[in-house]
């Protein structure tokens, strides 16, 4: 599961401006955009729900076959369905709170709002319920493998698993950055321009 694919959704579209942006642009592009957050957070929640799902079978296929100690693979496949859990909450919750096509604009503007300050603190806070619980997944697993294996395998040599362990690392580290950088480049942006917009239309009589 990588958010990656999160944020290359993200970069199609155009980067929002922020406080400066015209009123009259913000209002006639309101609702493409809206709609395009929407398509953007459903494939996100799938393609990691999905994956959570493919990476735990296979951990327990793995684990049911492995010739010693397995249990510990258990708390791995776990861990990693506890996060395709909370993608799958998050479409419940979306579904929950989706408005009709005929709700007043004011009400779509704050949805949005709302939405947008969400997501930002699941981006902001991904280091805590989604990169520890998956990399202690890959941990447990790698471990546990690892004791399965003859003393002359490939996965016992010590470069191969500082050179693991160093991939897994820089991957997770990677996942963190480009999730602080679209909450900078897209997400605070637009915040800024809806609630702009949201201010001057309540101010309108």
């Amino acid at each position: 599961m990588n958010w990656s694919d999160y944020e290359a959704i993200w970069k199609r579209q155009e980067l929002p401006v922020g406080a400066g942006a015209d009123l009259a642009a913000l209002r006639e592009t309101f609702e493409t955009k809206r709609r395009k957050l929407a398509a953007t957070l459903f494939v996100r929640d799938i393609l990691e729900a999905s994956a959570g799902l493919f990476v735990s079978g296979v951990f327990a296929y793995a684990g049911w076959h492995l010739p010693k100690v397995a249990w510990p693979i258990a708390i791995a496949v776990a861990l990693i369905l506890g996060v395709t859990g909370f993608f799958i909450r998050e479409r419940i919750r979306a579904h929950r709170s989706r408005l009709g096509a005929d709700a007043p604009l004011l009400a779509k503007l704050e949805a949005d709002i709302a939405e947008l300050r969400h997501q930002r603190r699941l981006l902001l806070s991904v280091a805590v319920w989604y990169i520890a619980p998956l990399a202690l997944a890959v941990v447990i697993f790698g471990i546990t493998v690892g004791m399965n294996l003859p003393p002359w395998a490939v996965g016992r040599d010590p470069l191969f698993q500082v050179c693991m362990w160093t991939f897994n690392f820089c991957l997770y580290w990677f996942v963190w950055v480009i999730n602080r950088r679209a909450v900078r480049k897209q997400i605070d942006p637009r915040l800024e321009e809806l609630e702009k917009l949201h201010q001057t239309l309540r101010s309108l009589p």
